[in-house]
């Protein structure tokens, strides 16, 4: 055997400790360089990949200024806590049995007053909603070099893209996030361009989440009378996209936000949340409590629930009776999370505009959605 000699062993550590501080050193004038050069910031962020994970994982002990948003954008944690979602799910194994009219009721109910409801018993398994967020934490956690091979103009296929929220010339303040947006065509090209890290899961869950939505749709539209066939939803739902959204710690979470105030352009929109929380959706002026108009309220996570949120374009379609409300999502400090929507979109051909049996059931013509046209995918 061969002995190091005392004072031998005393330089290898102190060697490895230079190393460990000259790599810290590093890493923390790389972070500080983030505050007085946004082309730094930038390069780091997108061009190279890292993501604001990788901001992260360099020890950032502030968020850079372009990170932080006004104040008067913040929402009020506690008072958004005190308003928080208390309605029960709706269990839509229900739809199958004799309580299905009441059931119908409770969906046309949510989507007319808040836009938004918690499904169980959704047809979804327990199993999957886990098996695709151990995905999403796998494919964001690999290195920037495996992961930025998916970005805008390196992607092998222009439906699968990783980024983060980086327009500085359109974005006054941006996101605390990185996403993977993966729009489905068919099965094989989903099986050969989507991430291998994700891939499988994120087809299966995408799939059975549409099945979900089928029933959805049918129902919301009877309630307004008109009565779908299968080829029909299929005009509704022709666009078909998953993105997994991450959202690493955040060491000044009051003053960043992982989404700003958002609807979006979809028909339904499915969404699946950690146990983490902070997700917030907007009162409606319909609330029961006038004097809550317009708050933040909180929606709880629930063990096997799936968030449903009214898009924009079934707003219009239904000429205003269901409503699409804001969401929005906060940062923590204590641990990172994912968030992972479902979209549906109408055919890109299909003109979004209240459909005719509105009229007559809703009651006027032209729709109240203040967010105006719907048209086709967001950029």
């Amino acid at each position: 055997m061969i002995m190091k000699a005392p004072h031998q062993a005393w330089i290898y550590s102190t060697s490895q400790s230079s190393q460990q501080e000259q790599v810290l050193c590093i890493k923390k004038s790389m972070a500080s360089s983030f505050e007085c050069d946004c082309n730094s910031l930038y390069n780091f962020v997108v061009r190279d990949g890292n993501g604001v994970k990788g901001m992260v994982d360099l020890g950032l002990d502030e968020v850079p200024e372009l990170f932080i948003h006004p104040h008067h954008e913040c929402i009020d944690k506690l008072k958004a806590r005190n308003n928080s979602y208390d309605q029960p799910p709706i269990d839509l194994s229900m739809l199958d049995g004799p309580q299905r009219s009441q059931v119908v009721e409770l969906i046309a109910e949510a989507a007319e007053k808040n836009g938004f409801f918690q499904v169980v018993n959704h047809g979804v398994p327990i199993e999957l909603l886990e098996s695709v967020k151990s995905a999403a934490h796998e494919f964001f956690k690999q290195s920037p070099e495996k992961k930025m091979v998916y970005q805008k103009g390196l992607s092998p296929t222009p439906f699968v893209n990783y980024g983060t929220s980086f327009v500085p010339g359109l974005e006054d303040t941006l996101e605390w996030r990185d996403n993977l947006r993966m729009v489905y065509m068919n099965d094989a090209h989903a099986l050969k361009f989507w991430p291998n890290k994700c891939r499988e899961v994120a087809l299966e869950y995408l799939k059975a989440s549409i099945s979900m939505v089928r029933r959805i749709i049918q129902v919301l539209m009877e309630k307004i009378g008109l009565t779908l066939d299968e080829s029909r939803i299929n005009y509704f739902i022709d666009i078909k996209m998953i993105q997994m959204n991450f959202y690493p710690i955040c060491p000044n979470p009051d003053l960043t936000v992982g989404v700003g105030r958002d609807s979006d352009m979809s028909m339904l929109m499915v969404v699946l949340q950690d146990g983490i929380g902070s997700l917030y959706m907007k009162m409606e002026e319909c609330i029961t409590d006038v004097e809550k108009k317009g708050e933040w309220m909180e929606i709880p996570p629930m063990p096997g629930a799936l968030i449903i949120n009214v898009g924009d374009a079934l707003e219009v379609f239904s000429n205003g009776k269901y409503k699409s409300t804001e969401h929005r999502l906060h940062t923590t400090s204590g641990q990172s999370r994912v968030l992972i929507p479902v979209l549906t979109y109408p055919r890109l051909d299909m003109m979004i505009r209240p459909l005719p049996e509105t009229f007559e059931s809703h009651g006027r013509r032209g729709c109240s959605s203040s967010r105006g046209t719907v048209k086709g995918l967001p950029e």
